[in-house]
């Protein structure tokens, strides 16, 4: 069976629309396992409950943005090795280098395509195939 159908990922965007392009494409690679979240603060509540071991995050969002949500994922030991996936329309190299000092996986640029997001999962998880 692929990984892909093990996985479990949740998707933090405050936007729907943005939350479900994430959430289709997932599907489209056969991530089934996905769970949303509308801001920062909401996934916080939800990963304390439940372990997923990837997290695609927006990075503004209100009340605690995607870096804000990364640097509580690391300093929160059952989620600190948890994979993190920034994914942004700006592709500001300041926001970048603060996503890798808190431990950023991997960034998607907005707007993505299946394969980029493919192709950024995969250096993060490995092969979904």
């Amino acid at each position: 069976m692929p990984f892909a159908k093990h996985l479990s990922v949740l998707v933090v965007d405050d936007t729907y629309t943005s939350r479900m392009l994430v959430c289709t494409s997932l599907n489209e690679l056969g991530i089934t396992n996905v769970a949303v979240a509308k801001d920062g603060e909401e996934a916080m509540k939800t990963i304390m409950s439940t372990t997923f071991p990837l997290v695609i995050s927006d990075f503004e969002m209100p009340k605690v943005n995607g870096i804000q949500l990364l640097r509580a994922l690391r300093e929160y030991a059952p989620t600190k090795q948890v994979g993190f996936i920034l994914v942004s329309g700006k592709g500001d190299r300041a926001i970048i280098e603060q996503g890798v000092k808190y431990g950023l996986n991997n960034f998607l640029p907005k707007p993505f395509t299946t394969a980029t997001m493919r192709a950024c999962l995969e250096k993060v998880v490995g092969k979904l195939v």
